[in-house]
């Protein structure tokens, strides 16, 4: 449990990224020098899983992301094993915009009993609202799969909040994660264009760059209900996170809303 002014709060991480050990420093610095952030950690999944029991958390969304199509089955494979080494975790798929036999793929995917899909269009080079990523959309949104973007980033277009709005106008009914308050320095744009029940957003990789102000205005955008807390681990400690959480000053409600409610939620886990 977290603790905060005297409350104890459930906890959930809805954006952490895990990798295996041969490849976990290369990546995590990988990472870090694409954003230009020195990284608080090495994304392995032991070090997750005790950064989060320090800081109180007890569930975790894990992800990775495929920039080859042949990468797609073994980090999935790869998750899942996680997942079942450590129950605290929650999974989410790899994808590739180059995968050709969609149905197939989701099979595979909830095989291995993992809850979602997660993308990053600035490292996989592919625009959010290309036609050829329609067909698996509608497919997760057909299954109950949510997918995670990676939204936003001013020094390029792939993830913008715009383009995420042209795929919900056309599937009003596609449940999906905007990451980083719904786009990484684009704030102000995901607030003007981006909209829908079926739109969820996370705090992470955001809380450190803007104001409790402007963090505030997002939340009430997209609406307590649909805001859940994420670190992005291994960019950010837990501790650190839950601070910059806090600090935003909400009331004890909407604080269990989005350290876990809102995450058992959609995830369809135990409150």
């Amino acid at each position: 449990m977290v603790r905060h002014n005297g409350v104890s709060y459930r906890a959930a991480d809805a954006h952490a990224h895990i990798y295996p050990g041969k490849i976990a420093e290369k990546a995590t610095a990988s990472v870090g020098t694409f954003y230009d952030i020195p990284m608080r950690n090495v994304g392995l999944p032991h070090v997750l899983a005790q950064r989060g029991e320090e800081a109180g958390i007890d569930r975790f969304l894990v992800c990775s992301v495929a920039t080859k199509v042949e990468q797609v089955r073994s980090i999935n494979e790869f998750i899942q094993r996680k997942c079942q080494e450590y129950p605290q975790f929650v999974g989410l798929a790899a994808w590739h915009q180059d995968v050709e036999d969609v149905a197939a793929e989701m099979d595979d995917i909830q095989r291995r009993g993992l809850r979602g899909v997660k993308l990053h269009p600035d490292f996989q080079r592919f625009q959010i609202d290309d036609p050829q990523m329609l067909p698996m959309y509608a497919e997760a949104s057909r299954r109950g799969l949510p997918v995670l973007f990676h939204t936003g980033d001013s020094r390029m277009d792939f993830s913008s909040p715009r383009r995420l709005m042209r795929v919900l106008e056309k599937l009003p009914d596609f449940t999906c994660i905007a990451a980083h308050l719904g786009g990484y320095t684009e704030w102000d744009t995901a607030r003007e264009e981006l909209r829908g029940t079926n739109v969820y957003i996370d705090t992470s990789s955001s809380l450190f760059m803007v104001t409790p102000g402007q963090a505030q205005e997002s939340i009430a955008h997209f609406g307590v209900s649909h805001t859940m807390f994420g670190t992005d681990f291994p960019m950010w400690t837990p501790c650190e996170e839950l601070e910059r959480f806090f600090a935003l000053g909400f009331g004890e409600e909407e604080n269990r809303a989005m350290l876990y409610g809102n995450f058992a939620r959609l995830f369809g886990l135990e409150g």
